[in-house]
């Protein structure tokens, strides 16, 4: 089966110069307006809260596209029932975000990038339980890319807000992966093999890319012991 989603978010961070990439060791960076000694003031985001929200905002958007058309061609009803659930869940995450955005003056992306609009247009071909196995399978591998945004947000951001919208974002996210892997054993009789693994966050730099998708770490190691979040 072709994987519809790759680590490809994060590779918009990997063409940056390091420089960009990293900012300040200590967190904050150059020049920042300060509250108090150490504390940023209100709504500064730093370089890493500005690829946050727009890598996000493209991921959330397509979330919600790709859970609308489950809705309506899921081959069952539980994939029906949990591509809904995608447009309750992250249709409210993508206001809070877009609201948090405009307070630090960090312009949005306003559509999808090609990686999801080819997405959606395969999905939109299919039907029945192979569309359920391709969508379940990109769903897998989106909500562990999106755990590991969340865990660099929270380690490498400097907006106090945009960070707590990642802290609590992330257990919703987790009970997401769960879901989606949940029904891929339920409708395929196995685990998904063949997703991107967990990785470990430095708390100033963004995940490395681990190369094509591959390996049996379609449950992350990271996250299994926060799961418990319903």
């Amino acid at each position: 089966m072709r994987v519809l989603a790759t680590l490809s978010g994060f590779a918009v961070l990997l063409t940056l110069p390091v420089s960009a990439q990293v900012g300040n060791p200590a967190g904050m960076a150059p020049g920042t307006p300060q509250s108090a000694p150490g504390v940023p003031a209100p709504h500064q985001p730093n370089t890493q809260d500005r690829l946050f929200a727009r890598i996000a905002t493209i991921g959330g958007m397509a979330e919600v596209e790709l859970g609308r058309i489950a809705e309506q061609k899921g081959g069952s009803d539980a994939v029906k029932d949990f591509g809904h659930r995608m447009v309750q869940d992250h249709g409210k995450a993508n206001d809070q975000l877009a609201g948090l955005a405009k307070q630090a003056d960090i312009p949005l992306p306003g559509e999808l990038d090609q990686e999801h609009k080819s997405m959606r247009d395969q999905l939109q071909a299919m039907s029945g339980s192979d569309f359920d196995r391709t969508y379940l399978h990109g769903q897998i591998v989106e909500h562990q890319k999106t755990v590991q945004l969340l865990e660099w947000e929270i380690n490498s951001g400097q907006d106090a807000e945009i960070k707590h919208f990642a802290s609590e974002t992330l257990p919703t996210v987790l009970q997401h992966l769960q879901m989606a892997q949940d029904l891929m054993t339920r409708t395929t009789g196995q685990a998904l093999q063949g997703a991107a693994p967990g990785t470990a966050l430095a708390s100033n730099e963004p995940v490395r890319r681990q190369g094509a998708p591959g390996g049996a770490g379609a449950d992350r190691q990271r996250g299994s012991g926060t799961r418990n979040t319903r």
